[in-house]
């Protein structure tokens, strides 16, 4: 075992909570609003103004502990406070900071602990880049990589897709509400469909079959409309849009493709690698090799910003300073980073994410079975989505039913997300070190919830 062992990381007192907001919260998000961007979200859905958090439990500054079931949104891969983690950051940070890319003992530890995990045929075979210290900047560097190893301009993203709120990043994402006021963004970019079973009523074969039959389409037919195609980017399991996971064959498919088309393949691990499936990667469950991985969020260890792009070494063709960042030499968070990678593989935290996965999942069956409402369970390892509908089958009117029972679940002590176009899709991201105590405590809670707003009066 190596740190302490995940029992030990935790509150013991989570949940407890009295009137939330308390005074001091609402003191603090007032301030807040008083001094802050109008940018600020989260605070709108979850009124809380944190103190302290350790492991899958945080507390506010009234006193009220709470179960993190969404983890800075997948940030917190081995808890809030890892002890473990913070030792090595500190020792780290007591030497010295801020490197740019000048060699240190850390940056390369964690560039060949990454090579060494990375999906499939990558491993032994690649390399690593640090950029900014954003998901977004690694969505930027692939772009950039795509677009200087094919001398192509063309990108092919996805439906439903998140890869970031930077201009590159913004053009692949999807969501034409969030970047409509930012036109225009990158040129050339094309959104095929993701498969997506559930909302697209369609068996998950000729999902898949339809939605590779666009992208062959789109890249390969004389008339298919991108001329300078440089490369596919994709997520092997969809975040923002929903916890959609695609089915098999669709990312080997994709692979086929981009391999005839003679582009790469991007992989966007952003959200689902790190181990959050139960795999170090997302795409290891469906037995693809990507040209390129991007990484984020959970690379950092504790919360410390860091991205990287990991990409094959015949792909490593650019000049001294072709792709470059400021802070491209965070020592503290590479330090931080390979702790986390020691404590996950030192207490089978992967293996243990696809037990309490499965464990998540198959709760949320049973309580399907008495409500019609939740009507699909999905996702991989600890990276769990729940679709609602409204009373009569929608998904596009169901946004109420999840923010009702995020609101239940916050005041009863348990804090979780929502996802999908709709906000129809009850997101859930624990740390990979939740104990089976606190899922069963949390799902008891969701359940509640879920009961709750079943028997609500709906919102006019």
């Amino acid at each position: 075992m190596t740190g302490p062992p995940i029992h030990d990381l935790h509150f013991d007192d989570a949940p407890s909570v009295d009137t939330v907001p308390g005074p001091q919260s609402r003191r603090l998000l007032q301030r807040q609003r008083d001094v802050d961007s109008s940018a600020v979200a989260y605070p709108e859905n979850i009124p809380i103004a944190l103190d302290e958090a350790r492991g899958a439990t945080v507390r506010d500054v009234d006193g009220n502990t709470f179960l993190d079931f969404f983890a800075g949104i997948g940030v917190l891969n081995v808890g809030h406070t890892n002890p473990y983690v913070m030792e090595g950051m500190y020792e780290q940070a007591e030497k010295f900071v801020h490197t740019v890319d000048f060699p240190t003992e850390a940056r390369l530890d964690l560039i060949e602990a990454l090579e060494e995990r990375a999906p499939g045929d990558l491993a032994g075979n690649s390399r690593v880049v640090f950029g900014g210290p954003t998901g977004s900047d690694a969505i930027e560097a692939s772009i950039k990589l795509a677009k200087y190893n094919t001398g192509g301009n063309g990108l092919v993203a996805f439906r439903n897709a998140y890869h970031g709120a930077t201009s590159g990043a913004m053009s692949l994402t999807a969501n034409k509400g969030f970047k409509e006021h930012y036109t225009p963004l990158l040129p050339d970019v094309v959104h095929a469909p993701y498969p997506y079973p559930f909302q697209q009523d369609k068996d998950p074969e000729r999902a898949v079959e339809d939605a590779l039959n666009e992208v062959r389409a789109t890249l390969l037919e004389p008339y298919g409309g991108l001329a300078d195609p440089a490369g596919i980017f994709v997520e092997p399991i969809q975040g923002e849009g929903g916890v959609v996971v695609p089915p098999q064959g669709f990312l080997q498919g994709l692979r086929d493709i981009a391999d005839e088309a003679e582009i790469p393949l991007v992989v966007d691990e952003i959200q689902a690698g790190f181990g959050r499936t139960g795999e170090w990667w997302g795409s290891e469950h469906f037995d693809v090799t990507p040209d390129v991985v991007t990484s984020a969020k959970a690379l950092g260890g504790n919360g410390l910003p860091l991205s990287c792009t990991i990409y094959h070494e015949d792909l490593d063709t650019w000049d001294s300073g072709d792709h470059a960042g400021t802070y491209r030499g965070n020592v503290p968070a590479m330090r931080a980073g390979l702790r986390a990678i020691e404590y996950i593989e030192g207490n089978d935290l992967l293996d243990h994410a696809t037990a309490m996965g499965n464990l998540i999942r198959s709760r949320l069956r049973e309580i399907a079975e008495d409500n019609p409402q939740l009507a699909d369970v999905r996702g991989k390892g600890l990276f769990v989505g729940a679709e609602f509908v409204d009373e009569d089958g929608h998904v596009a009117d169901a946004g109420d039913v999840v923010a009702d029972i995020q609101e239940y679940c916050y005041e009863h002590g348990l804090l979780v997300w929502k996802a999908g176009q709709y906000s129809n899709v009850l997101r859930l991201l624990p740390p990979l070190v939740v104990t089976e105590d606190q899922v069963e405590t949390g799902l008891e809670i969701v359940a509640d919830a879920i009961a709750d707003v079943a028997t609500a009066p709906a919102r006019t």
